[in-house]
């Protein structure tokens, strides 16, 4: 893992609408809504997620290895305007995140699974979805869809973010057709709370969280999207 990478805590629960509307309406009135929702507060994310042949994020993540990765192609509203490579790291509790804004050809020539050019460049992101590639064989998966709503607070960097409508693609991984089939991976409406801060939470945050009936779990939205298409 890069030493550079900053490690940030990350809490997960899964909640309710009753207690997402309560927590959505408190957080709008003590927190700062994010610069990129619209005037919901809301925008849609898209991931084509990436794996081996053996499914090796799938299965790391499922027996809990305590230092694991992923990577993934986003993009937000559809939009190929402004289009990340992200690796997601696990240190134990903790993770962090690398991302690279890359063009629509850099992006389609990934899902092509072609790893022509990516040594050449200076984006060490590319570097190791080089080795990705070359070692483990690493080829697109799944897409991954959801409406995020989130709040921020600049102590310790604090974002909270509601996920809606999880959507799996429907054994495709066309990121860039704003048609392709998606499936809901539950059989009833549900909301992913995440919290996510540096070093500690603040108070007044932690007393509100402490109000929600959820226990915190080991969400992975990779890991639902995955399960449900097989």
């Amino acid at each position: 893992m890069p030493s550079a990478l900053s490690l940030r805590h990350e809490l997960k629960y899964q909640i309710n609408a009753g207690e997402y509307m309560i927590l959505s309406q408190l957080l709008d009135t003590l927190l700062s809504r994010d610069k990129h929702g619209d005037k919901f507060n809301e925008y849609r994310i898209r991931s084509l997620y990436f794996d081996s042949p053996f499914n090796d994020a799938l299965y790391e993540k499922l027996s809990g290895v305590p230092e694991r990765s992923k990577y993934r192609i986003r993009l937000y509203n559809n939009n190929d305007k402004h289009i990340r490579l992200e690796c997601k790291r696990k240190v134990g509790d903790l993770t962090s995140k690398e991302a690279l804004v890359i063009p629509r050809d850099l992006a389609e020539q990934l899902i092509a699974r072609d790893s022509a050019g990516l040594l050449e460049t200076n984006e060490p992101l590319l570097h190791q979805m080089w080795r990705e590639m070359a070692t483990h064989l690493a080829r697109p998966v799944v897409i991954v869809e959801y409406i995020r709503e989130a709040y921020t607070f600049p102590a310790e960097d604090v974002r909270i973010t509601f996920d809606k409508q999880l959507r799996s693609g429907f054994n495709s991984i066309d990121l860039f057709n704003p048609d392709v089939p998606l499936i809901d991976p539950f059989t009833s409406p549900t909301i992913i709370l995440e919290v996510k801060y540096n070093r500690a939470l603040a108070l007044h945050i932690h007393n509100l969280l402490c109000s929600i009936s959820a226990m915190r779990q080991s969400y992975s939205k990779y890991t639902i999207c995955r399960s449900v298409l097989n």
